[in-house]
């Protein structure tokens, strides 16, 4: 069996954690900074997104605004 084919009946888990064993100690650290950011990332990321959407609404959520589209 080729280690493609191995690959393919394992999950994602089980490949990482296969890697992971691999892995060099020394780059072990850069791994763990890379897995904390990704657990940060979405908080991070979603405050500017949801100042976004509310942006929008304080000009467009107005009667006038409703009136001016009224037509279409």
């Amino acid at each position: 069996m080729s280690y493609r084919r191995i690959e393919d009946d394992m999950s994602t888990r089980e490949v990482i954690a296969r890697e992971l064993e691999r892995l060099p100690e020394q780059d072990l650290a850069k791994l763990l900074a890379f897995l904390r950011s990704l657990k940060e990332a979405p908080a991070e990321t979603a405050v500017p997104t949801l100042a976004a959407e509310s942006a929008p609404a304080n000009d467009w959520l107005t009667p006038e605004e409703d009136a001016a589209w009224a037509n279409l």
